[in-house]
């Protein structure tokens, strides 16, 4: 779905911050050049793929204004827990989505997937976050574009309308996937 976005959008220069390589970045590669950010180091060489190890919780000025489309699938819930030998620091979600607002250029499109339920900690493993926490956090940065989820049953429910009622309660999941495609102010 994302990566079919991001034909659509056809941006100048699109990075991916922590994306699954064998999925998600792979497909990616199978159309484009896409940019690859990393707090794990990698060697591999692959066709269309740019690998850089970087620590998101920290920005490097180098990287300010840097692109006109960014994805973080299924890492953000991990920044800060150790678990992928990141340093442990419990909100570094909240400087990692800072520093992927410092790298996107304005009017720049960000597609976010995040684990949606009720707001917890799993035991260094990743965060689940609710999606009412989720919207304040992209308020006065980002205009949401479109709102997909899975549910904890695994069904895909595209483009959702958001209502009240339905952010208080997850749309319903304890553990979904809440993908964001939303473009900076």
């Amino acid at each position: 779905m994302v990566a079919q976005r991001i034909f659509e959008n056809n941006p100048i220069i699109h990075l991916d911050i922590g994306s699954r390589v064998d999925g998600f970045v792979a497909h990616v590669a199978s159309f484009r050049k896409i940019e690859v950010l990393d707090v794990r180091p990698t060697e591999a060489k692959v066709e269309n793929i740019t690998f850089k190890t970087a620590d998101l919780m920290k920005v490097d000025n180098t990287l300010l204004n840097y692109c006109d489309s960014l994805s973080c699938l299924h890492a953000l819930e991990h920044f800060g827990l150790g678990r992928y030998n990141d340093p442990i620091q419990f909100d570094g979600y909240l400087d990692g989505l800072n520093s992927m607002y410092k790298i996107l250029k304005q009017g720049g499109v960000l597609y976010l997937s995040v684990p949606i339920g009720r707001q917890r900690v799993e035991f260094n493993g990743q965060r689940v976050f609710s999606v009412r926490y989720l919207l304040r956090l992209f308020k006065d940065k980002y205009t949401i574009n479109n709102f997909s989820f899975v549910d904890d049953k695994g069904d895909l429910h595209k483009n959702v309308r958001m209502n009240d009622r339905d952010i208080d309660r997850n749309f319903d999941c304890h553990y979904g996937c809440g993908t964001f495609e939303m473009t900076k102010l």
